[in-house]
């Protein structure tokens, strides 16, 4: 009998859905990619309430020496180095949250997508998702040294899209008045993949221009009215 990798599973809750095909699939969380297919919904006094659906895909079948995920064939893959190192990092700190795999290998990014999930996942964000960036920045190192190139990417229930959103409408605000004063305006001080989201929000904006100025931790993005 061909044992199963896929499966689909409704459950109340997106963590019991994933818990559930994590059972069906024999895997821990670390050995399987997951899509999350629908929320669900709460409804009112269970009126119009819908179940949570996920997809599961059991992408390790073993481990190697050190705990590392493999595959089939015996070899170690950047999406089960990036889950381990994370784990490793996140019980030697004290922390408790889940991982879940969201993607082995996401083609935007350029490599697996961690979520981190759990009642100390605010530790994990810090001012400005400094922490979280921090974080990141580790593990990268890790999976590099066996994986060149591969760019890990970890989210905390979601923080890299709200923040995204964030900055986005603070941009479009900020250039609004900018445009309307025909004065620069400078942001505070922060990380690169923050000032990237300003820069490209603001790219096809009639009326102003973008720059970073500073060095190290201190880059800012001034946000200028177009010259003729």
């Amino acid at each position: 009998m061909e044992e199963m990798t896929e499966i689909i599973m409704t459950a109340p809750t997106v963590d019991e859905a994933i818990e559930l095909g994590l059972k069906e699939l024999d895997a821990d969380r670390d050995e399987a990619e997951v899509e999350i297919l629908s929320r669900g919904k709460t409804g009112f006094l269970g009126i119009g309430s819908e179940a949570a659906r996920v997809r599961v895909i059991r992408i390790s079948v073993g481990r190697d020496d050190a705990g590392v995920p493999t595959t089939a064939e015996g070899d170690t893959t950047a999406a089960g180095v990036a889950t381990a190192a994370v784990g490793r990092i996140l019980e030697a700190a004290g922390v408790n949250v889940t991982r879940t795999l969201r993607a082995a290998n996401d083609p935007e990014s350029g490599g697996p997508i961690i979520d981190l999930a759990g009642e100390d996942s605010g530790l994990l964000i810090g001012r400005r998702g400094q922490t979280l960036q921090a974080l990141q920045f580790l593990v990268n190192l890790i999976v590099r040294k066996q994986f060149e190139g591969v760019r890990v990417v970890l989210d905390v229930e979601n923080y890299r899209q709200r923040r995204e959103l964030q900055l986005r409408e603070m941009a479009t605000t900020i250039a609004k008045r900018v445009a309307e004063t025909n004065r620069s305006i400078t942001l505070e001080p922060m990380p690169p993949a923050d000032r990237r989201i300003i820069h490209t929000s603001l790219t096809d904006h009639p009326g102003v221009s973008t720059e970073s100025t500073g060095e190290g931790e201190g880059r800012k993005v001034t946000i200028m009215p177009k010259r003729d």
